[in-house]
C-alpha cells in the first residue's frame, strides 16, 4: 500500500505515474485543503479538483488545472453582473463545485463528498481530504496584510512579499477519517514534489501527521519540487526567498528532516547531494521533469525503488 501526500498541479503529475506503477486501489492521497475557499458561494477544494482531474484524463494540459476545453461564458455574465471574478472558474468545473457545495450543505463531511466525486469520475485509487474542518492557511505579506492563500497566489499573482505563512487553523483542525491510519499502515509514504510551505506544510500542520511519519521516517520518501534553484510550477522557489530560505533541494531537506529519510532531487542538483544527506537525508539522483506521463511514471519507479525492503 502507497500513501501519497500532495498539493496540486506538480503531485497530480507525478500521482498520473504512480497508478501506472502500482494498482490505483493500493494508493491512497492525502490532499491538501488549506487552499480551500468560498467563490461565488460555491465551496471550491483546488488541490483535490486539481489531482482528480488529472487522473481522470478531464484537466487542461496548459494549465495543469481546471477542465480542458471548458468555457467561462457563467463568469462573463457574472462579471458583467458586477461581480468579482478574479478566480476563473469554468462552465464544466462549476458542476463540480455545485456537486459538492449541495452535498456539504446537505451534512455530508468533505472526505465523503470526495470519496463521491472520485467514484464519479471512475477512479480506483482513494483521495482524502487533510481534514474535514476549514483550515486556512493564511499569507502574511508586508505590503497588504494577512491574505486568503487564493487572494495571495491568484487574486494578486503572488506579487506581494510574504513575511509567514500562518498554518493556525491547520493546527488544530482533526485529521479526516483514515488520514493518520493511512500514513501509519503504507509500505511507503510519498511526499509529492509540491510546495514544501504552502502546499505539503499544511498536511503536516495537522495534528497526527507529522507524528505519524517522523515514527517511521525511513519508509517516508519526497521528491524537491526545487531544480536548479527554480520551482518548475509555482512560487515555491520565491516564496522561499521571502522566508529567508535558500531555494534549493537542501532547504527543501531541511523541511522535512523529521519526517523524511530519503529525498528524491533532479540531476541538475546532483551537486547538492551532500548537502541534503548533511540534513540526515539519503539523496537520490534521478530526473524528475515530468514533461509527460511517461517521465511521471518513471519518476514514480525511482521513488518507490529509493525505499524498497
Amino acid at each position: 500500500m502507497i500513501a501519497a501526500v500532495a498539493g496540486g498541479v506538480g503531485a497530480a503529475r507525478f500521482l498520473r505515474g504512480l497508478v501506472r506503477t502500482v494498482p490505483p486501489a493500493d494508493v491512497t492521497v492525502i490532499v491538501n485543503t488549506g487552499d480551500d475557499e468560498v467563490f461565488h458561494g460555491l465551496h471550491v477544494s483546488p488541490d483535490i479538483d486539481t489531482v482528480v482531474y488529472t487522473l481522470a484524463g478531464l484537466v487542461n494540459p496548459e494549465t495543469g488545472w481546471g477542465v480542458e476545453g471548458d468555457t467561462f461564458r457563467t463568469l462573463g455574465e457574472l462579471g458583467r453582473l458586477g461581480e468579482d471574478v478574479w478566480f476563473r472558474l469554468g462552465d464544466l468545473d462549476l458542476a463540480t463545485h455545485l456537486f459538492r457545495t449541495r452535498r456539504l450543505l446537505a451534512g455530508m463531511s468533505l472526505s465523503a463528498v470526495t470519496a463521491e466525486l472520485v467514484a464519479a469520475r471512475g477512479l480506483d485509487l482513494t483521495v482524502l481530504p487533510m481534514t474535514d474542518d476549514p483550515a486556512p492557511t493564511v499569507i502574511e505579506t508586508a505590503e497588504h496584510g494577512p491574505m486568503a492563500m487564493q487572494e495571495w497566489f491568484v487574486g494578486h499573482r503572488c506579487e506581494p512579499r510574504v513575511a509567514a505563512v500562518e498554518l493556525g487553523a491547520a493546527s488544530t483542525a482533526a485529521p479526516a477519517p483514515g488520514v493518520v491510519e493511512a500514513l501509519a499502515s503504507a509500505d511507503v509514504v510519498v511526499i509529492c514534489p509540491s510546495n514544501p510551505l504552502i502546499s505539503v506544510g499544511p498536511v503536516l500542520a495537522v495534528p497526527g501527521v507529522r507524528e505519524a511519519l517522523a515514527t517511521r521516517r525511513d519508509r517516508v520518501v519526497a521528491v524537491s519540487p526545487i531544480v536548479g534553484g527554480k520551482a518548475l510550477k509555482g512560487p515555491a522557489a520565491a516564496l522561499m526567498s521571502d522566508l529567508g530560505l535558500e531555494p534549493s533541494c537542501a532547504a527543501v531537506a531541511s523541511l522535512y528532516a523529521d519526517v523524511c529519510g530519503t529525498l528524491v532531487i533532479d540531476e541538475a542538483d546532483a551537486g547538492e547531494m551532500a548537502t541534503v544527506e548533511a540534513a540526515g537525508l539519503r539523496a537520490v539522483v534521478a530526473p524528475t521533469i515530468m514533461r509527460d506521463v511517461e517521465a511521471s511514471t518513471a519518476l514514480a519507479e525511482t521513488v518507490l525503488a529509493a525505499v524498497a525492503p
